[in-house]
C-alpha cells in the first residue's frame, strides 16, 4: 500500500473514472528554476490544474494532447493539408489570395502545432493508459524546501494519483523526452525500438549534477564525466522511488543497472540495488585521474516512457548508518551518522509530537545535503546495548518497559537480554530495523530460565510499511508461565552483521493501539451522490476492540454517516455524499477513528494511501 500525503476531493456532477498519471519527466528540478515536464496518463481530459504538497513549487497546465482515434487523426491531417496549400506562393496566373484573408504568422503558428499533435500520435501505443499527455511548466522557488513532494493533475472529474516529484539543489541536465513508445509485435519487435540519433546516446556532464532520463527497450543510456583521483563519489538512483508500481511490468517496477567503466572501457564499478531496495547506489573512490562513463539500463532491458529516472552523481555525502535509530521523545538526542562524506557533517536533532513515529532527516555537508534517513521517536525510556552480552551467561540485565537500541556488529552475532516476569504477565517484543532502513534481517526468540523456548518471530507483515516488499522486522506477542526469569535473544537470519545492523528493540508490555489508511488518496464526489472509499485498520498489540470512523469538520456540502469497525475486523467501507451544489475547487477531507483501550480514548486520524498488488 503506496502511502500518499492527504485525501482529496474534488466536485463532479456524476460519478467517472478517477483520472490517472503513470509517469511525470523529468521527476524533479533545481531550485530557482523554472522548466517543462510531460506527463503520461489517462482520462486527464480538460485538466486544469497542478497540485503539488509543500512550499516553493508552483505549476501551471501549457498543454494538454488528448488520445486521439483514427479518424480524429485523419481530419486533422487533411486540415494540416489544407493550411499548407493556403500558405504556398500561387503559381503563375492563379490569383493571390485576399490579404485580409490571409495571416501569415498565425498560419505558421497553427501549422506548427498541428505537426507537432500528428507527430507525438501513434496508431497503437505499447501502453494506452500512459498515451495522453499533459505538458506542464514548473517553477521551483530558491528557497524551496528540498527533497520528495507529490504531485497530481486536477480535472473536472477528480483528481489524480500522486506521483513523486523532487526538489534538488544540484545542476540538472535531462535527455529530451521519450515520445510515446509503439506496442512491440512478436518477430517484429525491432520496429518498435527508439531510433535516436547516435549523438545522443552518450552526454557530456559536469560533477556534481543530477541526471535525467527515460529508457526505451532495449537501450542504454550514456553519461561521461571527468573526476579528480581520491574523489569519493556517491552514484544514487531514483527508479521505483518514484514509479513504485507499473502495473503491466514483470516486475512491477523499472529494475535499474548502473555500470561505471573508466576511458579504457573497463568496469570499475556495478550496482543493481543497493541492500533491500531495488534502485542502485554506487559508492566510488577515483582510483585516477580522466574520464569516466556510467551507463543506465533495464536490468532485462525492457523500457518505454514510464521507465524514468534521476541519478545524482558528485562528492556528496550519503548515508550509509544512523546510530541510534531513534530515541525518547522529548529528550535532546543527535544521532550518529556512518557513510561516505559525512565526517564533520552536520546532523539535525529529530522533533517529533511524543507519540510514536518515524521521521526524516538528511545530514549536511559543505552545503550539500545526504539522502534522507528515517528515525523512529518513542515516548518508552530507551537503554543501550552493553557488550558483551552475546550469550545467556552474559546476558544484559533491562527494566521493563524498554526500548533497546543495539547492534548486530559483527557477523554471527546475537545480543541476549534479561528481565523478570510474573506468571500471567504479557509481554510483547517488537524490533524496528528494516523500517528504519537498516540492513538487519532480524529473529527474534524468548526463553526461560530453563532454555525452554517460549516465542520465535522471523518476519512479520506492517499494513504500514509503504512500498517496502520484504517484511523483514520481528514481533512477538506471549503470555509468560511463571514468575522467574526471562531472556530475549535477537540476530540477523543470514548471520550477517556490521555497524549498520542497528536495531531498536522494545520489550514491555502491551500498548493496544491502530493505525488507519484510507484507498484511495482522492476521490470525486458527486452532486447529491455518494463515493465510496475503504479505510484499512492495523491493529496493534492485540488491540481488538470496536473502532468509530467519521469526518473530522467536513466542508460544507459534505457529509458522511459514521461506521464502525467491529472487533478483530480490519476493513470497512465509508460513503462520502456529495450536497446538492458543487463545491469549489480541491477541499481536504479527514477521516478519523475513535476507540477504547482500556481506560485510554484513542483518537486516529487515517492516513491517504493507494492500494497496489505487485506482479
Amino acid at each position: 500500500m503506496a502511502v500518499a500525503g492527504w485525501l482529496a476531493v474534488a466536485p463532479a456532477a456524476l460519478a467517472q473514472r478517477r483520472p490517472h498519471i503513470g509517469y511525470t519527466y523529468p521527476a524533479g528540478g533545481q531550485v530557482g528554476t523554472t522548466f517543462a515536464i510531460k506527463l503520461g496518463g489517462q482520462d486527464l481530459d480538460d485538466v486544469s490544474a497542478v497540485l503539488v504538497t509543500g512550499e516553493g513549487v508552483t505549476a501551471r497546465v501549457a498543454d494538454y494532447y488528448r488520445r486521439l482515434n483514427n479518424q480524429e487523426i485523419q481530419l486533422l491531417n487533411e486540415q494540416l493539408r489544407g493550411l499548407k496549400r493556403a500558405t504556398t506562393p500561387p503559381g503563375k496566373g492563379a490569383a493571390p489570395a485576399p490579404p485580409a484573408m490571409v495571416d501569415p504568422e498565425g498560419m505558421r503558428q497553427l501549422i506548427a502545432k498541428i505537426e507537432k499533435r500528428t507527430g507525438a500520435w501513434v496508431q497503437q501505443p505499447a501502453c494506452a493508459s500512459i498515451s495522453s499527455l499533459v505538458f506542464v511548466e514548473v517553477t521551483i522557488a530558491p528557497d524551496a524546501p528540498l527533497g520528495p513532494r507529490e504531485l497530481r493533475l486536477a480535472t473536472p472529474r477528480g483528481i489524480s494519483n500522486p506521483l513523486a516529484f523532487h526538489v534538488g539543489q544540484l545542476p540538472e541536465y535531462a535527455r529530451k523526452p521519450m515520445g510515446t513508445a509503439i506496442i512491440q509485435i512478436l518477430g517484429k519487435e525491432a520496429q518498435a525500438l527508439r531510433r535516436r540519433p547516435a549523438a545522443e546516446e552518450e552526454v557530456a556532464v559536469a560533477l556534481p549534477c543530477t541526471l535525467n532520463g527515460q529508457i526505451a527497450s532495449g537501450e542504454v543510456n550514456r553519461y561521461r564525466f571527468t573526476a579528480g583521483k581520491g574523489q569519493r563519489l556517491v552514484i544514487s538512483t531514483l527508479g521505483r522511488q518514484l514509479i513504485p508500481y507499473i502495473a503491466d511490468a514483470v516486475p512491477g517496477w523499472f529494475q535499474p543497472v548502473l555500470v561505471l567503466h573508466d576511458a579504457q572501457g573497463r568496469e570499475v564499478a556495478f550496482s543493481d540495488d543497493y541492500r533491500f531496495r531495488p534502485d542502485p547506489v554506487i559508492l566510488f573512490e577515483v582510483p585516477r585521474e580522466g574520464e569516466y562513463v556510467l551507463t543506465i539500463h533495464d536490468g532485462i532491458y525492457r523500457g518505454r516512457e514510464d521507465f524514468v529516472y534521476r541519478i545524482t552523481i558528485g562528492e556528496l555525502p550519503f548515508v550509509t548508518s544512523v546510530f541510534p535509530l531513534g530515541g525518547q521523545a522529548g529528550a535532546a538526542l543527535t544521532p550518529g551518522v556512518g557513510g561516505l562524506n559525512v565526517r564533520d557533517a552536520q546532523v539535525p536533532a529529530p522533533v517529533g509530537e511524543g507519540w510514536p513515529g518515524l521521521f526524516q532527516f538528511a545530514a549536511s555537508r559543505m552545503g550539500y545535503d545526504s539522502n534522507r534517513v528515517p528515525f523512529a521517536l518513542d515516548p518508552l525510556p530507551d537503554e543501550f546495548e552493553r557488550e558483551p552480552n552475546n550469550a545467556v551467561a552474559a546476558a544484559q540485565p533491562v527494566e521493563l518497559p524498554v526500548v533497546i537500541n543495539g547492534r548486530i556488529d559483527r557477523p554471527d552475532d546475537r545480543d541476549v537480554y534479561r528481565f523478570s516476569g510474573r506468571a500471567g504477565d504479557t509481554v510483547v517484543a517488537e524490533v524496528q530495523a528494516r523500517r528504519l532502513d537498516s540492513p538487519l534481517d532480524s529473529v527474534i526468540k524468548l526463553t526461560d530460565a530453563a532454555g525452554r523456548l517460549l516465542a520465535y518471530s522471523d518476519d512479520r507483515e506492517d499494513l504500514t510499511a509503504g512500498v517496502n516488499t520484504h517484511h523483514a522486522d520481528s514481533y512477538f506477542l506471549t503470555k509468560l508461565p511463571a514468575d522467574g526469569t526471562y531472556f530475549v535473544h535477537i540476530g540477523d537470519t543470514a548471520r550477517n552483521g556490521g555497524e549498520e545492523y542497528a536495531y531498536r528493540l522494545r520489550v514491555g508490555a502491551p500498548r493496544p493501539d491502530f493505525e488507519l489508511r484510507v484507498v484511495p488518496s482522492s476521490v470525486a464526489v458527486p452532486v447529491n451522490g455518494t463515493v465510496a472509499v475503504t479505510v484499512y485498520a492495523a491493529r496493534k498489540d492485540g488491540f481488538a476492540g470496536p473502532i468509530r470512523l467519521a469526518l473530522q469538520n467536513p466542508p460544507a456540502g459534505i457529509s458522511a454517516v459514521p461506521v464502525t469497525l467491529a472487533a478483530n475486523q480490519t476493513t470497512v467501507r465509508l460513503a462520502i455524499r456529495g450536497g446538492a451544489k458543487p463545491t469549489e475547487g480541491v477541499l481536504r477531507l479527514v477521516v478519523t477513528g475513535s476507540a477504547k483501550a482500556g481506560s485510554r480514548d484513542l483518537v486516529r486520524e487515517a492516513v491517504p494511501a493507494d492500494d497496489r498488488m505487485q506482479a
